[in-house]
């Protein structure tokens, strides 16, 4: 090897080393260490001692110096790019949570001490949807059989009057200072729920798809006795959404694979409007920021709750357009389906 590649060889060993260090002394991050003196080893071995590879590729069956160790390199990229995609999810998972900690803290959620029965929550996730949002809440009924209603609207991100109009109509709001998805925005409505000892929590949208008069029949059965998780159904109700074939094609496809692989019967398996025992939300691991319904379906399967079916009208919107990527929704429902049934 000429002296100028050792030369460099040398300095990168060095420099990777050092670095490795002083990440470890400015910020005690020991994974930033062993990845500096591992890298600064391997350096300084090529440099000073490039016999050790001819070992190594022996040992292999590998001839050539420069076959190992681009062996090696590569195999060290993959890792790294592991390693980054994974301090990059870890990362972006602290940000959601601290940023879902301070909404519930900032949100209304003293609980009901009057000696009354505990809420109906309804939880709405909301993104841009000032055009629709407060004739959704006003619609919602003050009491059902005797429970109070609370509406917990949570503005996730949005860059609208969302938070401002449902807040004007009464509804308990929660910001997110950035989008999060449905998943992240329900995680949010969810904890304030559980502050207030809810009853029962709903779920509905926030552009007007989920009529309102079909409150009491989803909440019913939870109410009863009857069932610890009630969903609705489009396809045994009646659908007005406007879908067209490959998204009501891809609904029926996920709904028999849930299916599949829970043993359920359901016929519905993203629609929204939803009824949950307060006391059982509790026990759902639920992590998916984007796509939490078929996470929701399999986690109640997996911890015995009771599930019920009922059939609902789903309307058009009331306004604006449906946020839904048509490949990347589909994409997301396979992950969030397989993960969740086998974790």
């Amino acid at each position: 090897m000429n002296t100028p590649l050792t030369g460099l060889f040398v300095f990168g060993g060095l420099a990777a080393i050092m670095w490795g260090g002083e990440r470890y002394r400015s910020h005690f991050a020991k994974r930033d260490l062993i990845i500096g003196v591992g890298v600064g080893t391997g350096f300084l071995l090529l440099a000073v001692a490039p016999t050790f590879y001819d070992a190594l590729g022996a040992l292999l069956s590998l001839d050539s110096r420069f076959v190992t160790t681009s062996l090696f390199g590569n195999l060290f990229l993959i890792v790294m790019v592991f390693y980054l995609y994974t301090t990059l999810r870890d990362t972006r998972r602290d940000i959601s949570d601290l940023s879902r900690s301070l909404s519930v803290t900032e949100t209304m959620t003293e609980p009901r001490t009057d000696g009354g029965n505990h809420p109906i929550a309804i939880v709405i996730p909301a993104y841009n949807e000032a055009a629709s949002i407060e004739s959704v809440l006003d619609a919602l009924p003050d009491h059902i059989r005797g429970y109070p209603i609370e509406a917990i609207v949570v503005s996730d991100g949005s860059d609208d009057d969302t938070a401002t109009r449902a807040a004007e109509a009464g509804a308990n709001v929660a910001e997110h200072p950035i989008n999060q998805g449905q998943g992240g925005a329900l995680r949010t409505g969810f904890l304030v729920a559980e502050k207030k000892n809810a009853e029962v929590v709903v779920t509905m949208d926030a552009d007007g798809q989920h009529p309102v008069d079909e409150l009491e029949n989803l909440v019913a059965p939870v109410l009863d006795g009857d069932a610890d998780y009630v969903m609705g159904s489009r396809y045994r109700g009646v659908d007005h959404s406007g879908n067209g074939v490959v998204r009501q094609s891809g609904i029926k496809f996920f709904t028999w694979l849930i299916n599949r692989l829970t043993k359920s019967e359901i016929t519905d398996c993203t629609n929204g409007y939803r009824a949950i025992r307060g006391s059982e939300i509790g026990k759902l691991t639920l992590t998916e920021e984007r796509f939490s319904a078929p996470e929701l379906i399999i986690e109640a399967r997996k911890n015995g709750m009771q599930i019920e079916e009922i059939p609902i009208v789903i309307q058009e919107r009331e306004a604006g357009e449906t946020k839904k990527p048509q490949i990347r929704y589909a994409l997301g429902l396979t992950r969030t389906v397989l993960t969740t049934w086998i974790r």
